[in-house]
C-alpha cells in the first residue's frame, strides 16, 4: 500500500487551489488551511511555495525518467510519458508560467532539474559515475531547447497534442546522445 506523505498532501493542496486561482494569489496559509496542516509544519519542509512547486515537479519528472534503463521501458516510451505528463498538467503549468513573479527562475530551475535527471539517466544506462564534458554539453543543449519549447507548447504557441510533443523530443535528440537513449 502506498502511503501519502505530508509533502505530497501539501503539493496536492496547492494543485487543488491552483485549479481555482492564479498561483501568485495563493498563500502558504491557503495551502495549509486547505489540507489541515499548520504553516509551521509547512516551513519545516519547504522554504516557500516555489520550493514546493519545484519539489512537486522534480518528483513527477524523476518518476518518468526512472524508467530509462529498465528492461520494459525505452526512450520513446519515456518521451511519450513526459509529453502526456505535460498535457495532463497543461492548465496547472500554464497557471505557474503566467501567474508567478518568478517565472524565469522557475524555467531555469526546470532546465536544471531536467539536465540533472537526463544526465543521471545516461550515467545509469552507461554504468559511468561521471560523464565526459562534451557529452554533458550535448545533454545541456538538448534540455535547454526542449524546456523552452515545452513551455511554449504548454502556453499554446505550438499546435498538436502530446504525440506531436513526444515526436519533437525524439527528433531533436542530438546524434551524440542516440547511442545511449534512442
Amino acid at each position: 500500500m502506498k502511503r501519502t506523505t505530508a509533502k505530497e498532501i501539501r503539493a496536492d493542496s496547492f494543485r487543488e487551489l491552483a485549479e481555482r486561482r492564479a498561483v501568485d494569489r495563493i498563500t502558504i496559509k491557503d495551502i495549509t488551511d486547505n489540507c489541515g496542516y499548520s504553516t509551521a509544519t509547512f516551513y519545516r519542509q519547504f522554504k516557500d511555495k516555489y520550493d514546493l512547486i519545484a519539489w512537486d515537479y522534480t518528483r513527477d519528472l524523476a518518476a518518468i525518467m526512472a524508467q530509462l534503463g529498465e528492461a520494459e521501458s525505452n526512450w520513446n516510451q519515456t518521451l511519450a510519458d513526459a509529453a502526456h505528463f505535460f498535457d495532463n498538467n497543461k492548465e496547472y503549468l500554464a497557471n505557474l508560467f503566467l501567474h508567478t513573479s518568478g517565472l524565469d527562475s522557475f524555467i531555469s530551475y526546470m532546465r536544471e532539474i531536467n539536465f540533472d535527471s537526463l544526465k543521471n539517466s545516461v550515467k545509469k544506462i552507461t554504468g559511468q559515475s561521471k560523464l565526459d564534458a562534451k557529452l554533458e554539453m550535448y545533454i545541456r543543449a538538448y534540455v535547454l531547447g526542449n524546456v523552452q519549447f515545452t513551455c511554449e507548447w504548454i502556453l499554446g504557441e505550438h499546435k498538436g497534442g502530446p504525440a506531436v510533443l513526444a515526436d519533437v523530443y525524439a527528433n531533436t535528440l542530438p546524434e551524440a546522445l542516440k547511442p545511449y537513449l534512442a
